[in-house]
């Protein structure tokens, strides 16, 4: 009996680390590889003279007045969720619903894209509403936000086009990548062979337990996606959605102000370094680290920007804001949910 007990403990402790190791890789992983293209992008950098430049030529205070818009513009996401639920039938607390977008961001400098699960987590928790069908409002969240950089990149491309033309000629290697997926008849081989795998699997055993599972798991996801078509205030998700971008926009473009170098370069290179900076932040690394500074200083050099003062922008921008800033209130919702919730 002892044995069997022993035994049963040393199962549970091997499981345990072994997820602690795999949660420690997804993190690390991701980071390592983030720190490498900051490496690649730095190492031949003077940072004596990017450190002169922090030092005498930032306007911190300038700094600070855009840190509001980001939690302004996180808690109108907050708002914006709450309407995508109503229609499933739910109702929940706004003040849980900002607690845990604030905290989403938190927790993905930890493990990244794990903030979004985590945010569902906590509300399917505290509000009692499904988890699948929270995943599935959180899907359209995302595509809307997917569809707003995609106009944003656009309405830079069209007012800039000669600039992209000569950010392309510089980086032919973008396309390169892209067109060696894309060209490769294998590509479209594997995704016609998964397709096909996957639709045999529920054919074949559409009795199973497991495969019921799925199934309704991915109709309660489904529902949460088709929540915005039933939703009776879209022109407030119109709204929403703009007031967001705007003032992520603003919580990027105010930095501009900061620095004598790219205080006079104007809306249009804001524009488009805003945009660079937007796609960066989908690679799954925290807080964009690495990615985010290639695309920032590849913008402000295309403009006549030193790469000196391109990195001092960065780095100083960057860590203030994504870093130091969206650590302290995502953080703050992830302490303050529960607190709220103590009842429950």
């Amino acid at each position: 009996m002892r044995a069997n007990k022993k035994l049963t403990e040393e199962k549970i402790m091997n499981h345990k680390c072994k997820l602690k190791i795999k949660q420690f890789l997804k993190t690390f992983i991701p980071l390592l590889f983030g720190l490498l293209i900051l490496w690649l992008i730095f190492y031949n950098m003077d940072f004596k003279e990017i450190s002169k430049a922090l030092r005498n030529d930032v306007n911190y205070w300038i700094i600070a007045l855009s840190l509001p818009f980001a939690l302004i513009a996180n808690t109108i996401r907050a708002y914006r969720w709450h309407l995508l639920i109503q229609p499933l039938g739910y109702n929940p607390k706004k003040s849980n619903l900002i607690y845990a977008v604030w905290g989403n961001y938190g927790v993905n400098l930890g493990i990244p894209r794990f903030g979004e699960i985590w945010r569902c987590t906590m509300i399917n928790r505290y509000e009692k509403i499904p988890f699948t069908k929270l995943v599935g409002t959180l899907i359209t969240d995302r595509l809307s936000d997917l569809f707003s950089v995609a106009i944003i990149v656009i309405i830079a491309f069209i007012l800039n086009v000669p600039y992209f033309e000569t950010f392309f000629e510089q980086h032919p290697d973008i396309f390169d990548k892209f067109k060696i997926i894309f060209s490769s008849v294998w590509t479209y081989a594997i995704i016609i062979l998964i397709i096909c795998a996957v639709g045999l699997c529920f054919v074949l055993f559409k009795e199973y337990p497991f495969i019921k599972k799925i199934k309704k798991t991915i109709s309660d996801i489904w529902e949460g996606i088709r929540s915005i078509l039933y939703m009776d205030k879209k022109e407030r998700f119109i709204i929403y959605t703009l007031l967001i971008w705007i003032c992520y926009f603003l919580y990027f473009y105010i930095c501009f102000y900061a620095f004598p170098f790219t205080k006079d370069l104007g809306l249009n290179c804001g524009l488009i370094a805003f945009g660079m900076s937007s796609i960066a932040v989908a690679v799954p690394i925290p807080a964009g680290i690495g990615p985010w500074h290639f695309m920032v200083i590849t913008a402000l050099i295309g403009f006549g920007v030193s790469d000196t003062n391109a990195a001092a922008f960065a780095l100083c921008t960057h860590t203030i804001q994504s870093i130091l800033f969206t650590a302290l209130f995502g953080m703050f919702g992830v302490v303050a949910l529960p607190i709220a919730n103590k009842g429950k």
